[in-house]
């Protein structure tokens, strides 16, 4: 039997010939059913037939001599069970329910076991990095490490600093707070620490970009407007790693560790509740430095930024890193479904941040007095588009 004949309206099998006749009643038939070319109607009489042992109850008013067509199949039980035996179709191919059952299982763990090695076959197939590519991720994870506050020591750190900094962290973002003229509140404390401690995460990112080969290629003007444009991503990107979920907080420039509330107080407002959503949702990534390294390095490497001129030589570096970056997730062979899209979104949302923090800043350059803006603060986020 033909499981198309059923699922798809109209399906003829390719076995068939045009038009071919049902061996009993000679409507159009659909395909072998039960040993014989019959129509889906003369193979369901059939089936129900013997499934419920119908056939000792049926009788003829005919002394069992009617003729059996597409008109009269249905006026006679009896003559149509007879045709159905003496054209061949056969009994002890009609399954009674128990092996119905079991036959759907069958299909179904077939069709389990089908997908399982499609899956297999996929991963098997799925490119590693060449050596070239392995160049490239080595260079930018070396390049992350080098401009990394703290490195993989950053826990152990922050909470020695946190026990010896004589202005405690929990202290900030608990200060007094500056109404703003749009119903925000801001602490000018807060503030102040925060922006003093992006100069040297500003310095680290700039430091990064350097270390890269296809960065050091492009013209300076170039290479500035990615720089400010790519900044407050990457600087958010490396929080949002170090996010603790026990304390829930975030470490800053590998030395503070700041809650929700009080980067928010501290003047990034909304953008504070985006950087710890992503932080919360890249736990479950499990990034190593390589992968963190190469996400910095494709928000880096953005060809749409305003005011380029080597867009089509930008283009290519990101897709290089992108190529890599996903053949290293091949490697790396994570256990969460759709690992490469889902991370591709987190670099959507980094993009997201930096766009809302443009915003946020030019509300809080009106807001707060200037001498609280350090001088690499203001020369990467001024004049940015919002």
């Amino acid at each position: 039997m033909s499981a198309l004949s059923v699922s798809v309206p109209g399906y003829i099998p390719s076995y068939l010939e045009k038009d071919e006749p049902c061996v009993v009643c000679g409507d159009k038939a659909t395909g072998y059913h039960y040993r014989c070319i019959t129509c889906e109607g003369c193979k369901g009489f059939f089936r129900r037939t013997i499934q419920k042992n119908l056939h000792p109850s049926y009788s003829c008013k005919y002394e069992g001599c009617c003729i059996i067509d597409k008109i009269t199949r249905n006026q006679c039980q009896l003559c149509r069970f007879k045709k159905c035996i003496s054209v061949g179709m056969a009994m002890d191919l009609v399954l009674d329910e128990s092996k119905r059952v079991a036959k759907r299982r069958l299909i179904e763990e077939n069709r389990e076991r089908r997908k399982r090695e499609e899956m297999v076959r996929t991963l098997q197939i799925r490119p590693e990095p060449n050596t070239a590519e392995w160049e490239l991720i080595r260079m930018a994870t070396e390049a992350h490490r080098h401009t990394n506050a703290q490195g993989s020591s950053w826990k152990q750190k922050r909470k020695f600093l946190v026990k010896c900094k004589e202005c405690n962290p929990d202290d900030i973002g608990q200060g007094p707070l500056v109404p703003t003229s749009d119903g925000d509140k801001v602490d000018l404390e807060a503030f102040s620490e925060f922006t003093k401690i992006m100069t040297p995460a500003i310095t680290r990112v700039v430091d990064f970009a350097k270390k890269l080969p296809m960065f050091s290629e492009l013209p300076c003007e170039d290479q500035i407007i990615l720089l400010k444009g790519c900044c407050m991503e990457i600087m958010s990107l490396r929080a949002a790693v170090r996010y603790d979920p026990d304390s829930e907080t975030l470490t800053l420039n590998g030395e503070m560790a700041v809650k929700r509330e009080q980067l928010k107080n501290g003047g990034l407002g909304v953008v504070s509740d985006a950087i710890f959503d992503l932080g919360k949702s890249l736990a479950q990534f499990n990034l190593d430095d390589s992968e963190v390294a190469l996400m910095q390095a494709v928000l880096l490497m953005s060809s749409d930024r305003s005011g380029l001129t080597s867009v089509e030589k930008i283009e290519q570096c990101q897709e290089a890193y992108l190529l890599a970056f996903e053949h290293y997730i091949n490697y790396r062979k994570h256990n969460i479904p759709h690992f490469w899209p889902k991370l591709l979104m987190k670099v959507t949302d980094l993009r997201m941040i930096g766009a809302c923090h443009a915003s946020r800043f030019l509300h809080m350059k009106v807001e707060c007095p200037n001498e609280l803006f350090p001088p690499l603060f203001l020369e990467v986020f001024e004049d940015q588009e919002v």
